[in-house]
């Protein structure tokens, strides 16, 4: 079983599988191959003077991987279900998970059929952690927005709903701050 569902394999889920896995989560991720990214080219994303999006992307799965999440390439999910406590997702396979971070960009249809609420503009309600009406269930980039579609937006999406996953997994608000060993205290 799972940790952590991913479903999407742009900037969004990607980020979250990397913070979930190098936080010890276990983490899967599902990724169609679809992501907008394919088509873009970034140039205004920090510490990226440019990069085509796709090898944007096989960076950042390749960094997923290395953390040691789980990424399914070319796998669509079909269903997510609430099985008691766990939910089960249907994919290639069926897999079950604690929580669930869609990052499906602007296609809702999982967050609609999990039954999360929507705003007025008709996109998924979600708090400023992402996390949706559904307890467990994280909505993140253009799923949660029906404007300001940005790479480095949905990027800290996926970091933030995972930070409130590790925050719940540990009992305390959790950050991730990486330091490397030689840096003096302050």
């Amino acid at each position: 079983m799972a940790d952590v569902a991913i479903v999407g394999g742009g900037p969004a889920g990607l980020s979250a599988a990397q913070f979930a896995a190098k936080n010890d989560l276990e983490t899967v991720v599902f990724d169609t191959g679809e992501s907008w990214m394919n088509r873009a080219h970034l140039f205004n994303y920090p510490a990226v003077r440019s990069i085509s999006g796709e090898e944007f992307l096989l960076i950042a799965r390749d960094q997923a991987r290395d953390r040691g999440a789980d990424v399914r390439e070319d796998t669509a999910v079909e269903s997510i279900e609430t099985d008691g406590d766990a939910f089960v997702v249907t994919a290639d396979e069926t897999y079950e998970a604690d929580y669930v971070v869609l990052a499906t960009g602007a296609d809702r249809s999982l967050a609609e059929d999990l039954g999360c609420d929507f705003t007025d503009e008709d996109v998924v309600d979600v708090n400023v952690d992402m996390e949706t009406s559904v307890d467990g269930v994280y909505a993140t980039g253009a799923m949660g927005r029906d404007t300001k579609w940005q790479a480095v937006i949905a990027a800290g999406d996926g970091a933030s709903a995972v930070l409130d996953i590790l925050s719940k997994e540990k009992g305390e608000y959790y950050h991730d701050f990486d330091v490397p060993d030689d840096v003096p205290e302050l």
